[in-house]
């Protein structure tokens, strides 16, 4: 799913910790079950508007910018109190794209058929547990209505915040 919608969980998340867990369980609950919650939520992402590679079509650029304007207004919105459930929510996304992608990009440059960094991806823990616990769900990966379920789970997420905040 979307950055947005990960940062949302890990609010509610830490939320709930810090209200509920005493110190310092609170802490350690909230780097766990956040870091968790990128495996939960990506794996059910199968059910959402995602394709996995770059549509060059007006759909997809539209609610590619839409949904990047969300996720930074969500990470400016949210960093300061709640910066630690966001950081492990993320953890997947920040080692697979911003670290181990960019490093396979430049040996792939050298050698093209190397599969070097592909074992270390964390994203191949969501691709088990979707493949072992959600099997079940529907693929709408390319289905452009599978928007409207991302935006019913961000809006649920957003009251469910506001409710608890």
């Amino acid at each position: 799913m979307e950055t947005i919608t990960h940062n949302l969980f890990a609010v509610i998340i830490q939320i709930l910790c810090f209200k509920f867990v005493f110190f310092p369980l609170n802490i350690i609950l909230t780097i766990i079950l956040a870091f968790l919650s990128h495996i939960f939520v990506d794996a059910i992402a199968i059910i959402t508007y995602h394709p996995p590679e770059i549509q060059r079509d007006k759909f997809w650029i539209v609610w590619h910018v839409i949904i990047y304007i969300l996720s930074i207004l969500s990470i400016v919105i949210f960093v300061i109190p709640f910066w630690l459930g966001l950081l492990c929510a993320n953890l997947f996304d920040l080692w697979d794209w911003f670290i181990l992608r960019p490093i396979q990009n430049k040996k792939k440059k050298n050698v093209p058929e190397t599969k070097w960094g592909e074992k270390y991806y964390f994203h191949r823990i969501i691709d088990a547990t979707r493949n072992k616990l959600f099997y079940w769900l529907p693929k709408w990966n390319y289905k452009r209505g599978g928007i409207l379920i991302e935006i019913s789970i961000i809006i649920f997420l957003t009251i469910f915040f506001i409710l608890l905040f």
